[in-house]
């Protein structure tokens, strides 16, 4: 007859009894973790390629508006209007990015165990949306200040255009909310990236060719007032016509904007629509 013992290994398991941190804590680590998964820190080659291409794209025609001050010493690409030059590559790094923020928690449905404990559903949402507006701010406020730096440095004829300059900073920050919070949206809808991707893509075409046809029919039929609400419909196009009612900037599509506080109340508007969604979607996402 065998006689069984049973045996207990001392595996030096402790029980942690450090400082605990808390929501504020855990929040700021998810959104830095985030941030630096936009620009493929911490992930493969693969996953720095697009991003770090992207980034040097944004620098280029800062590098060559430096250059032309430089040599030619006249002003080159304007700071206000960088943002509506540049905004295809913005929407292509939106797309790219915001579904692997989003995607592939609710692909794995590892969505509660965020959520255990002691991250709530609007903390996460709020790491999420801090890292992706940080990352754009980031594409626009770098080569901004690069070529602001650089404008100094040649010492042009005149003052230099510190007030351009602090409202483009400005207009950077609001596109990179209002694109966050639109893209973050989009792309939470679908656990898959590819689809994610998709829409957001196909939501900055499709609001910058109606905004452009309505534009162009109206005008063409001479409503010049409702020509100029139809560019609000880009967003691109609503942030810069609150840049122009906060700092007097000229039009960066050359045109006018509605006047009065309407720009500003459609981007607060539609921010909050788009975070109500997503809100709502991590919501059901959490209680599945």
């Amino acid at each position: 007859m065998t006689e069984h013992t049973a045996i207990i290994h001392d595996i030096g398991y402790r029980h942690y009894e450090g400082p605990r941190l808390g929501r504020g804590n855990a929040a700021r680590a998810l959104a830095l973790h985030s941030l630096r998964g936009v620009f493929g820190l911490g992930r493969t080659t693969r996953a720095k390629i697009i991003p770090f291409l992207l980034a040097a794209i944004m620098m280029l025609p800062a590098v060559v508006s430096i250059a032309v001050m430089a040599l030619a010493k006249q002003s080159g690409i304007g700071y206000p209007s960088y943002a509506v030059a540049m905004q295809a590559v913005l929407a292509i790094f939106l797309a790219s990015q915001a579904p692997y923020l989003v995607a592939p928690d609710l692909r794995y449905r590892v969505l509660p165990l965020y959520l255990s404990r002691p991250v709530t559903v609007l903390d996460y949402v709020g790491a999420k949306l801090a890292a992706m507006t940080a990352a754009l701010f980031l594409l626009l406020a770098v080569p901004l200040t690069v070529m602001f730096v650089g404008e100094l440095l040649v010492d042009l004829p005149g003052p230099p255009h510190t007030r351009d300059y602090i409202a483009s900073v400005v207009s950077a920050l609001l596109v990179a909310l209002l694109l966050a919070s639109i893209g973050l949206a989009l792309a939470s809808f679908t656990p898959r990236r590819g689809l994610g991707v998709a829409s957001v893509i196909a939501f900055y075409l499709f609001t910058s060719a109606v905004s452009g046809v309505f534009f162009a029919v109206l005008s063409a039929n001479g409503h010049e007032i409702a020509a100029r609400w139809a560019l609000l419909i880009n967003p691109i196009f609503l942030v810069d016509s609150v840049q122009v009612a906060l700092f007097g900037t000229a039009p960066s599509t050359g045109e006018g904007y509605p006047a009065g506080p309407w720009s500003a109340l459609i981007l607060l508007a539609v921010i909050a629509l788009a975070l109500t969604a997503l809100v709502s979607r991590y919501r059901k996402a959490a209680s599945s």
